[in-house]
């Protein structure tokens, strides 16, 4: 009966999507243009946001603040936190994660990106802002592959700033033909990408066909996400929901933050959250502020328990069903990098940080295991002394901090890891085995 519910609730089209892209490309002004067309937020609040951003003599940000929030993101300009927000089209909900572009914020970027179905690469035309992007160390080729890595496998790519590129056809031309062979790099698949030249400032082809670009004859930005394809769900599985952020609110209590990456919750259910491992009974669920009385995956919820408190609940834990294979901290896992880029040799003993879901721990290699051909798989040298980039390899990792992971298997979104370090993302992997710790 559970699962007939959550299979009647999943129909209401729900989809998640993450907005990525090189800082300032036009991710929020964008973002904040679709929210305002969708009815997210009224006209006099926007008017007044065009009113401050003039009087502080930055009169293009209007649209960027509905989004941005925080103080210091409107005086520098910069997002440095997520939001999210809720719209409804034609044939979808969608709930919109806005990210920061910013190198120092990309820990908030891929929390964000952990929580996504889909994803929007906003790319500029404007000179020179591509193909800073597109450079060896720019934000738009690691957005790109981190959103690939953390499980997003549709992209609309809205290729902004057109008024700047005088809306030339050729200069659109040109960037899609360079981003489609990057993207088909990362692993993306051609027909799960889709290409829209908008201006978000302007208002062209975000909402309605422009007029100043009589070229196009695709859909506007909406209509792309409209046809976007709702991602497989997972609710036979155990629920997982790794923890995004814990709220006290005075009256209610204690209110954990995260997407329902497998299985499903309801009120009344008694969860358990790893690694403190406390156990509490739901007692209500919300989503965008309405009242539910069960989600599933993919749904970003905020949910009410009757015990724990903020020191027993934090970004990067992960709760689960206390009655039906509850998650637990590890001890140690195997898993199978590639290292995409690092400046050196990698031997034992060296410590990164991994990226998993919600959580950033330093991870050793304990043990190189096998440096293996990363397209046969095919084992090339066993216990290696190093790997170095370009190498595929098997090695033993050892959490420094209490983690919660699982199988990419059993549960992918709990799966996949990004390695970073030296401010920059190093390598990929997935999990193959995961030794628990002992209770």
């Amino acid at each position: 009966i559970l699962i007939e519910k959550a299979i009647e609730w999943m129909y209401r089209q729900h989809i998640s999507i993450v907005v990525i892209g090189h800082i300032d490309s036009g991710k929020s002004t964008i973002t904040g243009r679709i929210i305002y067309h969708c009815g997210g937020i009224d006209k006099r609040q926007v008017d007044n946001f065009d009113k401050l951003s003039q009087g502080l003599g930055i009169f293009s940000f209007k649209y960027a603040w509905v989004v941005d929030k925080l103080r210091a993101e409107r005086e520098r300009g910069i997002t440095i936190d997520i939001s999210k927000w809720r719209i409804e089209l034609n044939n979808h909900t969608f709930t919109i994660i806005d990210t920061p572009g910013h190198r120092d914020f990309i820990k908030n970027m891929i929390t964000g990106t952990s929580q996504a179905d889909v994803g929007l690469l906003v790319v500029p035309a404007a000179e020179d802002e591509f193909e800073f992007g597109m450079h060896k160390n720019g934000q738009t080729r690691e957005h790109a592959l981190l959103a690939f890595t953390m499980g997003v496998k549709q992209l609309v790519i809205a290729v902004s700033k057109m008024d700047s590129a005088r809306y030339s056809q050729h200069r659109f031309v040109g960037i899609v033909e360079r981003v489609t062979k990057y993207l088909q790099k990362v692993g993306f698949k051609s027909q799960n990408l889709s290409f829209v030249p908008v201006s978000g400032w302007i208002g062209d082809n975000m909402i309605d066909t422009s007029e100043n670009m009589p070229w196009w004859d695709g859909p506007t930005l909406v209509e792309a996400l409209d046809n976007m394809k709702v991602p497989p769900r997972n609710i036979d599985k155990p629920l997982r929901i790794p923890i995004h952020d814990v709220y006290k609110i005075g009256g209610i209590g204690i209110v954990p933050v995260g997407r329902v990456e497998t299985g499903v919750i309801t009120t009344g259910m008694v969860v358990s959250f790893a690694p403190s491992q406390i156990t509490a009974q739901v007692k209500s669920i919300e989503m965008h502020h309405s009242p539910l009385h069960i989600a599933s995956h993919g749904d970003i919820i905020g949910f009410n328990v009757d015990n724990g408190t903020m020191n027993d609940i934090k970004r990067g834990y992960v709760c689960s069903d206390a009655t039906n294979d509850p998650a637990v901290a590890c001890d140690s896992f195997i898993a199978h990098i590639i290292v995409l880029n690092h400046p050196g040799r990698i031997y034992v003993g060296y410590t990164p940080v991994v990226d998993c879901h919600t959580s950033h721990i330093p991870c050793k290699i304990e043990e190189l295991k096998q440096r293996f051909d990363k397209y046969s798989g095919k084992v090339l040298e066993d216990n290696p002394q190093f790997v170095k980039t370009g190498d595929a390899f098997a090695a033993v990792m050892v959490p420094q901090k209490k983690m919660v992971i699982e199988p990419f298997k059993l549960y992918p979104s709990l799966g996949r890891f990004v390695v970073r370090d030296l401010r920059k993302t190093i390598a990929v992997g997935v999990i193959k085995s995961v030794t628990k710790l002992a209770s």
